[in-house]
């Protein structure tokens, strides 16, 4: 068993993972999902450039910032390949389900209500409290109904994008490597630390690349603790799915991603100094997030 007995659950959920723990299969495994994710995205955007015909130049353009509805749905449902992707894997490679990377399905989904109901509730407490703004006004993005359409489809994305980096990072990456080492700072950290190099994007994040791949790593670490405490990713996936449904969906960058939100922030990611004054409140978020889900799975 785990020594923390706050991850007790943590072996149930890593049991799956014990049937075949060698390290070659993971690096095998992980190599194979990227390969996979990588050529089923290149056909399917290959389809949707073909379906788009005389558009298919500025769907490009659009799907490289992701400034409209189509650009954003796209991308978001196109990370199921992800979750393909490693499914393949932990079938080949384990012999096992990609269900199994959920943990128990009953506990899982049990958790993620009691979570997704506490970050609901955590919202409209940070809606009604002060300040109200980000530090100016907020800008419409599109029409309230127009919006409300949509909503069910982008939701649904949404899930599907977290869903997708929860079973590759605090699923398949900490199941695995947790079986083999009893170390959270080898199951916990080194996951986290892919998540953040994932999201260190220079290019678009300019200068404050470096502070948002380090929330990442942040938040990969306590979505690690969550599901270790837990013994399923229900957790994970429900706060990873909020804070993305308040980034991507309510309020967002107006130049990164914001093609279904309903506003835009009073700043954009090319503003340096904004995005940066604006990041102690996220990693403060990200922590009350944390400490909310941890109530609502305590039992």
């Amino acid at each position: 068993m785990s020594p923390n007995p706050a991850y007790a659950l943590h072996e149930i959920f890593i049991a799956p993972a014990r049937k075949k723990p060698a390290l070659w299969r993971l690096l095998a495994g992980l190599t194979l999902a990227v390969v996979g994710y990588v050529a089923l995205n290149q056909m399917f955007f290959q389809l949707v450039y073909g379906l788009a015909g005389d558009g298919a130049y500025a769907l490009y353009n659009e799907l490289s910032d992701g400034t409209t509805p189509r650009a954003m749905l796209l991308l978001l449902f196109s990370f199921g390949f992800m979750a393909m992707a490693v499914g393949i894997s932990v079938r080949l490679l384990h012999s096992r389900s990609m269900m199994t990377l959920l943990g128990p399905l009953k506990l899982a989904l049990t958790d993620f209500r009691a979570v997704s109901l506490a970050m609901i509730a955590l919202g409209v407490l940070l809606v009604v409290l002060p300040p109200w703004d980000m530090g100016g006004t907020l800008s419409d993005n599109m029409p309230f109904g127009q919006w409300m359409v949509l909503l069910p489809f982008s939701l649904l994305g949404v899930l599907v994008q977290v869903s997708a980096e929860e079973l590759v990072f605090r699923g398949y990456i900490q199941q695995q490597l947790a079986a083999r080492f009893r170390s959270p700072v080898v199951w916990m950290v080194l996951p986290s630390l892919l998540f953040a190099a994932g999201h260190y994007l220079p290019e678009s994040a300019g200068e404050n690349a470096m502070f948002i791949a380090l929330w990442a790593g942040i938040f990969g670490m306590l979505m690690a603790d969550l599901t270790a405490r837990s013994g399923s990713l229900g957790p994970a996936i429900a706060v990873h799915l909020w804070n993305n449904v308040t980034a991507i969906l309510i309020v967002s960058l107006p130049d990164d991603l914001s093609g279904l939100s309903l506003y835009h922030s009073p700043f954009g990611m090319a503003d340096a100094d904004a995005v940066r004054a604006w990041l102690p409140v996220d990693f403060a978020l990200m922590f009350v997030s944390w400490l909310a889900a941890r109530v609502a799975i305590r039992r």
